[in-house]
């Protein structure tokens, strides 16, 4: 059975190489925002009605014809699909514009936009970038995203075909709570993913430099001092290991749940409140949205049962008799004891096996999970 990924590789454009994919980018940026402006005045621009919007200005626009109508398209694209996502996901906002000193390029370019000759990247308009072949394309690629990060490096994302790797038939599933202190909770202890604070062990380097780039900043808006750029750019370094770091132990977590169970019950935690909270740094730094990302997509493509539980009413229920708290518990409060049956333990550990019980009953909420649901089972049957 094939499988649609994606492999990485860094690339080494040039000056004149880098100088063509930021003209690039700023056309396409230029195109998302009068995308957004079509989009303010009123209706829904569709993927065609904007294609003949491109169409008439090219023709019109000289500095739009100097670059390649393959991105271009791409990204009016990719802001129609957008545009789409936002009518109809719940809570998925309008695309927005897209500034230029903050907003880092990203361009798409199909099959008949680029090819592979001699270990190079070809680009439309004669751009021949050098690649890093960490490894070999299991396929020829349909498409590439080439992309720019913090520390101004590129890199290029092809999307190919490979046969998807036979997981371990194993049986048995798991409940994950997600949390601060400890970053996952799961049912079985062996299985958490502890807090690992990369980014909190070179908090005193990154403060050095984030002060080194106060100190250098002339306090005026446009271009900065090459010693501004450095420190900025030792900033972002720093900045970015961690993030890597945090990155490589949540995949490496991830592969090791779903190859040791068939049912994964993952809680639906949206982290973005603890933004405002006073555990915004060390939720950041945890990266709870990317590890479970991670989890539920890995465990898609192994084939494994993925269910998504509401987090609501997991903390105040008993996962022994499933019943239900009269308030709630405060945060300080970290074990859970039942009035009705006298269970005690852990606040989060009992979450995740109530995550997982209502995953195994073939609910997706607590509140859905009947009274006969959770009754003891004798011999395959419900004992009543």
């Amino acid at each position: 059975m094939d499988e649609v990924v994606r492999y990485s590789y860094r690339l080494r454009p040039g000056a004149i190489a880098e100088r063509a994919l930021t003209s690039e980018w700023h056309r396409c940026r230029f195109l998302w925002n009068e995308a957004v402006h079509q989009q303010k005045s009123g209706g829904k621009p569709t993927f065609g009605k904007l294609s003949r919007l491109l169409t008439d200005a090219r023709s019109r626009i000289g500095w739009l014809r100097e670059g390649s109508q393959v991105p271009q398209q791409q990204m009016l694209r990719t802001y129609a699909h957008a545009l789409d996502q936002s009518f109809t996901v719940k809570g998925r906002g309008r695309p927005t514009f897209k500034p230029r000193r903050k907003t880092l390029p990203s361009l798409e370019y199909t099959r008949r936009g680029f090819s592979l000759r001699d270990g190079r990247l070809v680009l439309p308009k004669g751009i021949s970038i050098p690649v890093i072949w960490s490894r070999e394309l299991p396929s020829d690629p349909t498409s590439v995203r080439i992309t720019q990060d913090s520390l101004g490096h590129w890199y290029a994302s092809f999307v190919v075909r490979r046969d998807a790797p036979t997981a371990p038939e194993v049986d048995g599933g798991i409940g994950i709570d997600w949390g601060v202190s400890t970053t996952a909770t799961a049912t079985d202890a062996e299985f958490d993913l502890p807090y690992l604070g990369h980014r909190k062990r070179c908090t005193a380097e990154l403060a050095k430099a984030q002060r080194t780039m106060s100190r250098r900043h002339n306090g005026r808006r446009g271009p900065q001092s090459n010693g501004y750029q450095r420190a900025r750019r030792g900033a972002a370094k720093l900045q970015k290991k961690a993030a890597r770091q945090t990155q490589h132990e949540s995949r490496a977590w991830a592969k090791r749940v779903v190859d040791n169970h068939q049912i994964i019950a993952v809680e639906d935690f949206t982290p973005k409140f603890l933004a405002k909270s006073t555990m915004a740094r060390k939720a950041a730094d945890a990266a709870i949205g990317a590890a479970k990302r991670e989890l539920i997509e890995r465990g898609t493509r192994a084939g494994r049962k993925v269910v998504v539980v509401q987090p609501a009413y997991t903390t105040m229920t008993c996962s022994s008799c499933f019943a239900r708290a009269k308030q709630r518990l405060g945060l300080a409060e970290r074990t859970f004891r039942c009035s009705d049956c006298g269970y005690t333990g852990g606040r989060d550990r009992n979450a995740a096996r109530v995550i997982l019980a209502v995953a195994e009953r073939g609910h997706t909420r607590v509140d859905d999970v009947s009274q006969s649901d959770h009754l003891p089972r004798v011999g395959g049957s419900v004992a009543v």
